[in-house]
């Protein structure tokens, strides 16, 4: 992205207790410097309780054009974890693989990382990616986006595939061949047709 603005993100950060003041939000402001040493513009965290506000934030993203936003909170299974039922209202497109991935890194570490319900997708032109609200949680997630993130913002935009090397050709006439054949046969060193020692009937 050299000689390009930055991607913008946002954090959004979905929690009840933490909109309520009742303890500060930690995973936010972990997700916005793991995102900023991304190379991306990053605004947030934004606390918002869980539910509707989520959906009103990331509705509010999407219209101002950000080119990705990443939660933290809300994931679970308790009766007040509902972000991915607003981020699914939001989406255009799901991209499973991302969300699967991210409840893969942790699972090889913690195994409730199962219950995580995070939601990955577009809507419009904007990546939504879900984390769970634990630092661990947005940790495994940023270890995730930080080997996708910038190509999968990329392939919203219009990006091409990257593709791979060719590889050399080793019919060309760089080619190392033993020697060319002539009307008899090849050839052994320096041109002398190749076969047993003339003088080895001298011997």
């Amino acid at each position: 992205m050299s000689g390009s603005p930055a991607y913008r993100a946002l954090v959004v950060t979905a929690s009840n207790r933490a909109a309520a003041g009742v303890y500060p939000d930690k995973g936010g402001p972990l997700l916005v410097e793991g995102l900023t040493a991304l190379g991306l513009d990053v605004d947030g965290p934004r606390v918002v309780p869980d539910g509707d506000p989520v959906e009103s934030a990331l509705r509010e993203a999407v219209a101002a054009s950000y080119d990705v936003v990443v939660t933290t909170g809300g994931t679970g299974i308790s009766p007040t974890d509902h972000t991915p039922e607003a981020t699914s209202r939001v989406l255009d497109r799901e991209i499973p693989g991302i969300a699967e991935a991210i409840r893969a890194e942790g699972l090889a570490k913690v195994p409730t990382a199962a219950l995580s319900r995070g939601l990955a997708g577009v809507a419009g032109t904007t990546l939504i990616v879900n984390l769970p609200g634990s630092t661990g949680g947005v940790r495994d997630g940023l270890a995730v986006l930080g080997r996708i993130l910038l190509h999968a913002i990329e392939q919203i935009h219009g990006g091409d595939h990257p593709r791979p090397a060719d590889p050399p050709d080793t019919d060309g006439p760089s080619a190392t061949h033993t020697g060319p054949a002539g009307p008899t046969g090849p050839t052994g060193p320096a041109g002398r047709p190749a076969g047993p020692d003339p003088a080895g009937s001298a011997r």
